[in-house]
């Protein structure tokens, strides 16, 4: 395995693939990743600490914890990236390729990232022997709170809301090909940890108290048996004080190249925003905001197609109403509603007739789970994620 030293916040710090691993007995395994984007080298440095306090202490512990390093290549120069965005390659027919095809001496950038990572992440999944949870450690351009993502289903939600900070939904569903979707469809628990902004020292502290919360609640340690992880809590609950629990991603806007995309400056994560309000600028003009809410990941570096989201409050009672018609199965219903037919081909997935389904049916459909969307033509495409109640093995 190649090792590097990159530099982060002021110091040279060596990183290879496997940053460490820490197990007793047999339990749940818990696996993170940090710097699948090069300039975001603060969740391995967070793990290397949480290894360091582990080793030292040898706490009560079940099961395993494990930490990978994400872009090798783009951490050793920090960039979000060489050639192409490591989170956004992990589609179906990539991951395919990659096993299906031996290793190439042409392969360079992330070609050669994705094959080590799958092939170390597998190792990890394989040996396992209890419930898996997995955690994608990430850090912004902007400023402001940490906050947890996930894809939404009841096995994720069950472990991001361990985490008392503000939990997205929706936004792993706006982006195609992230590593915490492939992870997901294997059946395992995921959550994306966004810890603040890229080189802030409190970043790391963030991570570093993630995932000690992450070992508590898949498991591994039991209350009190390190203080650290006693404390960690108490530093995440003190970083968001007054803001919402839950948001609800209701808009993207996507970077596309040559743009000439640039945001206006000073916007901090979950800041207020209204409708037409002037948040970045392109080659066609202003970008407006399409609707009130709380903008989120405001793009403020060089390489990246998400310029930024927009986000709305929710409420803890839909939660709970989306929580029981899924226990209950309301899905068997959907085909009855106005415009709406199964996938012939897809499992969870449904065609909506734009010209005949009625305006709550997209409500409904989140409630239900369904949160990814794609428009072909007159249609929309809405899926959920496989696994949503209990995993592969029940």
């Amino acid at each position: 395995m190649s090792v590097l030293s990159v530099e982060v916040q002021g110091s040279t710090r060596e990183f290879q693939r496997i940053v460490g691993s820490f197990k007793r007995d047999d339990g749940p395994t818990v696996v993170c990743v940090g710097g699948i984007h090069g300039n975001e080298a603060s969740g391995v440095v967070a793990l290397k600490e949480v290894f360091s306090v582990l080793q030292s202490k040898r706490p009560s512990f079940r099961g395993e914890l494990v930490g990978v390093a994400g872009n090798l290549s783009a951490l050793s120069r920090s960039l979000r990236y060489i050639n192409e965005d490591l989170n956004r390659i992990w589609t179906p027919e990539r991951v395919r390729q990659i096993k299906t095809t031996a290793p190439s001496p042409f392969e360079d950038g992330e070609d050669v990232e994705m094959r080590e990572l799958l092939a170390a992440l597998e190792a990890v999944f394989d040996r396992s022997r209890g419930e898996v949870y997995f955690m994608d450690l990430h850090t912004s351009s902007a400023f402001g709170a940490p906050f947890v993502l996930l894809g939404d289903t009841l096995r994720n939600r069950r472990f991001a809301f361990e985490f008392p900070v503000p939990v997205i939904l929706g936004l792993e569903e706006q982006i195609d090909g992230t590593l915490l979707e492939y992870v997901n469809g294997l059946g395992h628990v995921t959550l994306g940890f966004e810890a603040g902004e890229h080189h802030q020292t409190t970043s790391v502290e963030n991570q570093e108290a993630a995932i000690w919360i992450a070992l508590m609640a898949a498991g591994n340690l039991e209350s009190g048996s390190v203080s650290e992880a006693e404390e960690a809590r108490n530093k995440l609950t003190a970083s968001v004080d007054h803001l919402p629990q839950v948001l609800e991603i209701r808009y993207r806007h996507e970077v596309k190249p040559h743009d000439d995309f640039v945001m206006q400056k000073g916007f901090r994560n979950f800041q207020k925003i209204h409708a037409r309000e002037r948040l970045a600028t392109d080659r066609h003009g202003d970008v407006l905001a399409e609707c009130d809410g709380r903008i989120l990941l405001p793009l403020y570096q060089g390489l990246g197609d998400d310029g930024f989201f927009i986000g709305r409050d929710i409420k803890p009672f839909w939660l709970r109403v989306s929580s029981l018609l899924r226990y209950l199965r309301a899905d068997r219903l959907v085909p009855w509603l106005p415009g709406v037919r199964r996938h012939p081909d897809q499992p969870n997935t449904f065609v909506v007739n734009r010209q005949v389904a009625r305006w709550l049916v997209p409500q409904i459909f989140h409630l239900l789970g369904f949160r990814k969307k794609r428009v072909t033509g007159d249609k929309i495409i809405v899926s959920r994620r496989l696994y949503d109640l209990r995993g592969p093995n029940g």
